[in-house]
């Protein structure tokens, strides 16, 4: 839901804070103050194309912020998690502000929240999250995919439509799967050397275990002259061929301290550290002899392993690996080898899957079909009968609904959506997005969405005039399907008629003026005494009679 919209030297507006809340919000003005603005502002919000002739005479650029709570919004919210914009407002409430600077040399900037992002993405976003009902540019009912969507919420086809979606993954999954193999053609030359590759990898002992054992081994061989000189060195010095020996020296220390001790406690534990000394020396003279008995000078083993060493680092720079990658390189070998080894027998696999999958794909959607074709005749026929109701007496409505021209695994379904009306008795029924008046097309898609209870997932509307050419009673119905819509949807319109903006939740006027020759246009939210001197004035026009009032006075109080 839009909770903010701040408009900063945007046209004829210097500054504009306007707060908004659920139901149905009009926005009243003289002819020329620029209510429609408002509408501008969301439009270039929602991803249009903006010149300079947008930012107001004598500034450098204009900004337009709106604020939309995401509670109700779930495909927007999806939609900001997957693009990694997602944010989070007080108390963790999911929040989305979209941010809109256009400078005065025609250029433009936008952000979510605080994020820059391109004209595409923002109108991906707006497009989830605000429906502008007015002029063609903007119009969401226009595309047929946003027609479809209408039509599958309003018959509540989700369920209908996943059977349609998965089966169409599964189908286009094999559809690339074999379009991969075809590519790949004759792979009796690829085979022929992946499996010398491969024989090659399987002659070497590649684990990494293996390769750092070989490493260690070959550090051991290239050092063995100085490792068994200094094995043979320690043995001698500790075990006493070159001097006294070191555990005997011990040993006497410990007489010597064990004779006094009796007159010095603290010697005993010396005595307990020398002991272990001695067991430490003793375990120490055995690992090395051990350890000189394991080396052993044999040119003909380092050979071998430098041999071995070699190949490996061969084969590492053959494959533009590290040695320690070569065990990957070897399985990742071995797993091209066997499927290209299976490739004809997967196509033959292949064919009868796809088969089964595009059967699949064409029950489901069928059964779609089915229910599209029954909700297209309500809707149908409840939209027509509301037609009659907003003033177009004798028009007619209707969802035609084609086959698509080619086999494909589409995830919407089999079929294609088109919005028909006939604005006028004897005229042949034209697509929804040719109808040429503004004002009809608004009444059009208000027909729609009151006919659709507002089941769309898009929590914003937005109706720029859609009272022009109507009065009286019909003006009054107009205003009250606003409002009943108000109750499933936040709604935003834009009026000339008091019998409309009576019907608001929430009214603001725009008002004009001209300061030092300049002029300005002013947002104001009305209270009750203004919102009745408002209704006043656009039933009476200059002269505010005591009757107008009354009239004003007695539409709000029809209201309720």
């Amino acid at each position: 839901m839009l909770a903010h919209l701040s408009l900063k030297q945007f046209a004829v507006v210097t500054a504009a804070e306007l707060s908004f809340g659920p139901g149905l919000t009009v926005i009243s003005g003289e002819t020329g103050a620029g209510k429609s603005l408002l509408v501008d502002a969301l439009g270039l919000l929602s991803g249009l194309r903006a010149d300079s002739g947008v930012v107001r005479h004598g500034a450098d650029r204009a900004e337009l912020v709106a604020d939309f709570t995401l509670d109700d919004a779930p495909l927007a919210t999806a939609w900001l998690a997957e693009n990694e914009l997602d944010e989070t407002g007080d108390g963790d409430a999911p929040i989305c502000q979209i941010r809109r600077v256009i400078r005065a040399d025609g250029g433009s900037r936008a952000w979510v929240n605080g994020r820059p992002v391109t004209l595409s993405q923002l109108g991906e976003l707006a497009s989830r999250l605000v429906e502008i009902h007015g002029q063609h540019e903007h119009q969401a009912l226009l595309t047929r995919a946003s027609q479809l969507d209408l039509l599958d919420a309003y018959g509540r086809h989700e369920a209908a439509r996943e059977p349609v979606a998965a089966a169409a993954r599964a189908w286009s999954a094999l559809l690339r799967e074999r379009d991969g193999l075809v590519a790949q053609g004759d792979v009796s030359d690829r085979i022929g050397w992946l499996e010398h590759q491969h024989a090659e990898l399987e002659r070497e002992a590649l684990e990494p275990e293996a390769i750092a054992k070989l490493n260690a081994d070959h550090r051991r061989h290239a050092h063995a002259a100085g490792l068994i000189a200094a094995c043979e060195g320690a043995f001698a010095r500790i075990g006493g061929d070159e001097g006294p020996s070191l555990t005997r020296t011990l040993q006497q220390v410990r007489g010597d301290l064990q004779r006094v001790a009796e007159h010095e406690p603290r010697l005993a534990e010396v005595d307990a550290m020398l002991d272990n000394a001695a067991i430490q020396v003793d375990e120490a003279l055995s690992l090395l002899d051990r350890v000189r008995d394991d080396l052993d000078l044999d040119p003909a083993e380092f050979e071998r392993i430098e041999a071995r060493l070699g190949r490996m680092h061969e084969l590492a720079r053959k494959h533009r690996v590290a040695p320690e990658q070569l065990a990957a390189t070897r399985d990742g070998v071995g797993a091209e080898l066997e499927q290209l080894r299976g490739a004809g027998e997967r196509l033959d696999a292949l064919d009868a899957e796809i088969g089964a999958a595009r059967k699949r794909w064409r029950q489901a959607a069928d059964a779609l079909g089915r229910a599209r074709r029954d909700a297209a005749d309500s809707l149908s026929a409840r939209t027509t009968e509301l037609i009659g109701e907003l003033g177009m007496g004798g028009g007619r409505f209707a969802v035609e609904i084609e086959p698509q021209e080619d086999d494909r695994p589409d995830p919407n379904g089999a079929e294609r959506v088109e919005f028909m009306v006939a604005a006028n008795p004897g005229q042949p029924p034209r697509p929804l997005r040719k109808v040429a008046s503004g004002g009809e097309l608004s009444r059009i898609s208000l027909a729609i969405e009151v006919a659709a209870f507002g089941l769309d997932a898009v929590p914003t509307m937005v109706f720029d005039e859609v009272d022009t050419g109507i009065g009286g009673a019909v003006a009054e119905i107009v205003g009250q399907k606003l409002r009943a819509l108000g109750g499933s949807r936040q709604v935003l319109c834009v009026t000339h008629l008091a019998q409309v903006a009576a019907q608001g939740h929430a009214h603001y006027r725009v008002a004009k003026a001209a300061s030092e020759g300049v002029t300005q246009s002013a947002v104001q939210v009305l209270a009750s005494k203004q919102r009745e001197e408002e209704l006043a004035r656009m039933l009476g026009g200059v002269e505010l009679t005591k009757e107008v009032r009354a009239a004003a006075r007695r539409l709000l109080a029809d209201v309720g």
